[in-house]
């Protein structure tokens, strides 16, 4: 099947009218991602200047109708149904309730949440969080998703560290953490320089563990028009995905009206899973001998110039054998020195890259070794050519330029002290790894969520939702019910906020928020749609409120006059970070935003070397948690459905990959099934085998012959979460390895249960 067409008009409409307001979804996706509209809430591709009639995909519009859902979870509604019962719930079905709609206040003598004023919960909140500050300003956690604006993510940073905390954990932590500490000792900064006009100039892109088709559908319009130009596309991921293969145009009348698609891999290498390093290692050798030779592939003037360690660096590739680089990988070397002579005799590559490449053991050197690849041709800081990592979530990159990280050397403290007049803590806080760990240990006290479905999002699921419960106090700023909310803490309070999609008045006047997108461009957003009850206060709102009522006048923060006018916000940022947000407010509202500066993009290398360096691996392993266990291990990855953004489930179906109806499945080659003694539709229990004395196990999943390597199999996320351990996270960034965990099989039922459909083909 291919990803787009007619299928996806079907799955968005069915959407709308599911959610009871087609007419209001239909109004609000003509505003979506335009200059005078609003930002989407899923993805953070970047939004054209010149926006098409249809600037949104099936993902986007699916978020955008489960937004602005007719149904609504009243008091009366919480009244009928306890917190126990609704933990049994699925996570469709919490989220398929509808919007929230008045603060509520978990009681646990009833296991109920009643309704609460808003003051009375500001009051609540606060009362217990300045009773830990007291004791130790430490044990707070401030998590933010990446749904949040910059204006809320500068001022949820600022209270965290005026409350005496860098404990600000976020989505970037569970993804592409690894790629902020990758690319600053590569090429010095955080961020991938690749802007939306370079696509246009390519002439050849390389996909490493990034699947449009589901993760960032708006994506395959710029990979069309590469194609169109004949530009060379050249994917490396374990599962034959449809959005990789091909694509249906839902915007040309001769693709939905002719059976007319565009192929879009030109090349599809199917690598084990974990084998990415291994892989690109692979294509950097053959390159190498391929230039020994007097043939092209490096552009030694740039090397010459601009680069640090390449001697090095080769010599570790060419110490490399060619056995090993196969074995790991998966792939043949005829395979690899394909994809090298297609690189070797392109001017201008691109490197898309996501979650495939950063959530393993070595995720990090993962990301170096791309960065390496492209280094040797010169692609870096040239017009159509650049890395480009995928952020998966609408806003996550920006929450980082205004301040949420836990990392005390990223944000301007001495800036922030001068300009609020506090001491901003100096000590490193909790990232996510850190924070499970403190909930598990009982040094976290508070959990504070600005968005987010942490007991799902989270690696060691089980464990973690154990100890949840045992929090003194749990927050959780949201616009839907989710299973995190269902396990509530000692003290548990939920704030409903209105959505991005939501018109913002304060003070009478509509309001404008900011974000930035995947390739560093920042964009003004602004809600369109009524918002779904009078009773809900904007997260910026909430945030604010907050802060005077916990911190006070500890900081001399203007909060009520954030509160009233967001453009104050953008003032006070723009004094914090004046290289990024001169002129803010005149800028962010241009068409197509404006870009954050990028010195790699200029060749400015803001390395310790002053140049862009070449890192070499340890080794080839992506994972060390798996070789020493026996053969009948298997190397497990997590992916999403189509119908799904992240943990937000839109139904149990899958229509890329045939699946309907349940999302308890295992995929797995039909010789690892015949190899294991199974058979097609039998249930299994999956358990890891990176013991630590823990025994991590998912039952009740069914077995489905796929297009996968040998050896590897694949199942949902997040259920399958808790197979990973806490432990088994990227070295250097934390990023959970979620895309690599070994696993052994163990059946459930003698015999098959279920009819089973042939081994996908999505060609």
């Amino acid at each position: 099947m291919a990803a787009g067409g007619w299928q996806s008009l079907k799955a968005v409409a069915r959407y709308a009218i599911e959610e009871g307001s087609p007419a209001l979804v239909t109004r609000a996706l003509l505003k979506q991602n335009k200059t005078e509209g609003f930002a989407c809430v899923s993805c953070a591709w970047a939004k054209p200047a010149e926006p098409r009639v249809a600037e949104f995909c099936e993902n986007g519009a699916k978020a955008t109708a489960w937004e602005l859902t007719s149904r609504r979870l009243t008091p009366e509604f919480f009244g009928a149904h306890t917190v126990s019962e609704l933990r049994g719930w699925s996570d469709h079905d919490l989220e398929a309730g509808g919007r929230l709609v008045a603060p509520l206040r978990y009681d646990p003598a009833t296991d109920r949440y009643v309704e609460a004023t808003w003051d009375e919960a500001i009051a609540g909140i606060a009362r217990r969080l300045r009773a830990l500050r007291a004791e130790d300003p430490t044990s707070a956690v401030f998590y933010a998703s990446g749904r949040a604006s910059l204006e809320t993510s500068y001022a949820w940073q600022l209270l965290a560290r005026v409350y005496g905390n860098n404990n600000l954990p976020d989505s970037s932590n569970m993804c592409h953490e690894s790629t902020s500490v990758a690319l600053p000792e590569s090429i010095g900064v955080p961020i991938g320089t690749v802007h939306l006009e370079d696509f246009a100039q390519a002439d050849c892109i390389l996909f490493v563990g990034q699947n449009p088709g589901v993760n960032s559908p708006r994506m395959l319009h710029q990979v069309k028009d590469a194609r169109d130009r004949g530009v060379p596309i050249i994917s490396f991921n374990p599962l034959r995905e449809s959005g990789l293969v091909r694509f249906v145009d839902p915007q040309s009348p001769l693709q939905m009206l002719t059976p007319a698609s565009t192929t879009v891999s030109t090349q599809y290498l199917q690598v084990k899973v974990g084998g990415d390093l291994a892989a690109l290692t692979g294509v950097c050798k053959a390159m190498l001998a391929t230039a020994a030779a007097g043939g092209e592939g490096l552009d030694r003037g740039f090397i010459a110039t601009h680069t640090h360690g390449f001697d090095d660096f080769a010599d570790w590739v060419s110490r490399q054998s060619w056995d090993e680089i196969e074995c790991e990988s998966g792939l043949a070397r005829s395979q690899l020195e394909r994809v090298a002579g297609v690189i070797a005799g392109a001017k201008a590559v691109i490197g898309v890259y996501g979650m495939g490449l950063t959530q393993h053991r070595q995720g990090v050197k993962n990301v170096q070794m791309l960065c390496n690849l492209l280094l040797m041709g010169g692609h870096i800081g040239r017009p159509g050519a650049g890395i480009c990592p995928v952020r998966g979530h609408s806003n996550v990159q920006g929450q980082r330029t205004v301040g949420i990280t836990e990392k005390p050397e990223l944000a301007p403290l001495d800036k922030l002290a001068a300009q609020y007049a506090f001491a901003p803590p100096r000590d490193k806080g909790r990232d996510t790894v850190a924070s499970c760990e403190g909930v598990l240990d009982g040094s976290v006290r508070a959990m504070l969520c600005l968005g987010g479905n942490l007991l799902r999002a989270w690696p060691d699921s089980t464990r973690l939702e154990a100890a949840w419960a045992g929090l003194p106090l749990t927050v959780h700023i949201a616009t839907k019910l989710n299973h995190t909310h269902v396990v509530p803490g000692q003290e548990c309070w939920l704030l409903p906020c209105l959505g991005r999609i939501e018109i913002d008045r304060q003070q009478g006047k509509e309001q404008k928020l900011s974000m930035e997108d995947s390739t560093g461009f920042i964009h003004a957003s602004q809600g369109v749609a009524e918002p779904a009850d009078e009773r809900l206060r904007s997260e910026l709102a909430i945030v604010t409120a907050l802060a005077e009522a916990v911190v006070g006048t500890d900081a001399q923060v203007p909060w009520a006059q954030w509160r009233g006018d967001y453009a104050q916000v953008r003032a006070a940022i723009a004094v914090s970070y004046p290289e990024i947000f001169h002129d803010f407010e005149a800028r962010f509202v241009q068409p197509g935003g404006f870009a954050k500066p990028n010195a790699a993009r200029e060749r400015d290398w803001k390395t310790p070397q002053g140049k862009a360096c070449f890192i070499a691996p340890t080794g080839l392993v992506a994972d060390p948690d798996a070789p020493a266990h026996p053969p009948q291990t298997l190397r497990l990855m997590t992916v999403r459905s189509d119908d799904q953004f992240n943990t937000t489930i839109y139904s149990l179906d899958d229509r890329f990959r045939g699946v309907s109806g349940t999302r308890d499945v295992l995929f797995m080659h039909e010789r690892d099934i015949a190899r294991h003694g199974l058979q097609p539709g039998q249930r299994v229990a999956v358990r890891t085998t990176a013991h630590d004395g823990v025994d991590r196990v998912v039952r009740g999943m069914t077995v489905r012959a796929y297009d996968i390597p040998e050896g590897c199999v694949a199942g949902y996320y997040p259920e399958c979460n808790p197979l990973v351990p806490l432990w088994h996270h990227a070295e250097g960034s934390h990023v959970p390895a979620y895309k690599s965990v070994p696993v052994s099989i163990h059946p459930e039922t003698p015999t098959a249960t279920a009819p089973q459909e042939p081994a996908h083909d999505a060609r």
